[in-house]
């Protein structure tokens, strides 16, 4: 089934040429179905390669969606065309009067300042609190996650030693969970990363459970009772290239940074990358929009409470 978006927005010839059902709202009206509204609260710099990577994942499942992007008004972005942000982002005042089936927060590169220290972290506290009443599931990811540990439940976040940076084996520990539904033992996950949070500050919330994790990159699934809120520490969206987008940036800018682990075949950065985590994102978000949304949502979003 196909994702409803603008006509107009880049990710539309991408995902169009890699068989992607795209609709536009004029054949999305004819069907007598109500699509799944997901809000897209996009905080990464690069934000047309994010809602792309994105709207892949969640065009690429039997559902009908409905994307919605939002942008923070507190803070300017410098990577993104204002043109682009004013065509297709609205702003937190523009939906906080609607419902919504789902919602995604992704990440943002901002894991040098504390929590409070972020420009937009009062408007980003406003919303996740309004995410409890307003939305059904709540899917966060990588510093979002950490953002919503640290504002819903107090768990705090570790710099690291060096960059958690590279493709790491993870597996399910929590097996009764069906948002791990049909993953492999053993199953791979890019992650991009300075900080991490700690298992036992997370097992201190028995309300929170935690369902998948990875002996060197830590925990990486956690979910609070009936998957309300959906927690996950590393970037399974990523495109094949964006590490070594990363990886590059930072090597000729001369700063430090070590070849990301387990991407590049011979770690031969001249090598074309080998993608080893296509399935189990696919399968993380057509789980998450099936069993935590489609199948709990109330018909009318009116209900949500």
């Amino acid at each position: 089934m196909p994702i409803k978006i603008p006509m107009e927005l880049p990710a539309r010839s991408v995902l169009e040429n890699e068989n992607i059902f795209v609709m536009d709202e004029v054949r999305a009206s004819s069907q007598e179905i109500r699509p799944l509204e997901i809000l897209i609260l996009n905080l990464m710099p690069t934000k047309i390669d994010t809602e792309t990577q994105l709207l892949r994942l969640l065009g690429n499942t039997p559902l009908q969606v409905e994307a919605e992007l939002i942008r923070t008004s507190t803070h300017q972005s410098k990577n993104t065309p204002e043109e682009h942000l004013l065509k297709f982002y609205k702003t937190f005042k523009d939906v906080r009067y609607k419902t919504f089936d789902g919602m995604i927060i992704t990440g943002a590169p901002v894991e040098h300042l504390e929590f409070e220290q972020v420009d937009y972290w009062s408007e980003l506290c406003d919303i996740m609190e309004w995410s409890k009443t307003h939305v059904h599931s709540t899917f966060h990811i990588c510093w979002g996650a950490q953002a919503g540990l640290y504002y819903h439940f107090g768990i705090p976040k570790y710099p690291l030693d060096k960059k958690l940076f590279g493709i790491f084996p993870h597996t399910v520990e929590r097996k009764s969970s069906i948002l791990c539904r049909g993953f492999d033992d053993v199953f791979m996950v890019p992650q991009s990363r300075h900080t991490t949070i700690h298992r036992e500050d997370v097992e201190k919330h028995p309300e929170i459970k935690i369902i998948a994790c990875s002996e060197e990159a830590g925990v990486y699934i956690m979910a609070t009772n009936e998957g309300r809120q959906i927690f996950i520490t590393g970037h399974s969206e990523y495109d094949p290239g964006t590490l070594r987008k990363e990886y590059l940036r930072d090597k000729d800018a001369g700063l430090p940074i070590e070849i990301p682990k387990n991407y590049f075949p011979d770690d031969d950065d001249t090598k074309e990358p080998l993608v080893t985590w296509r399935s189990h994102a696919n399968l993380l978000y057509a789980n998450w929009l099936n069993y935590f949304v489609y199948q709990t949502t109330p018909y009318d979003l009116k209900e949500i409470k």
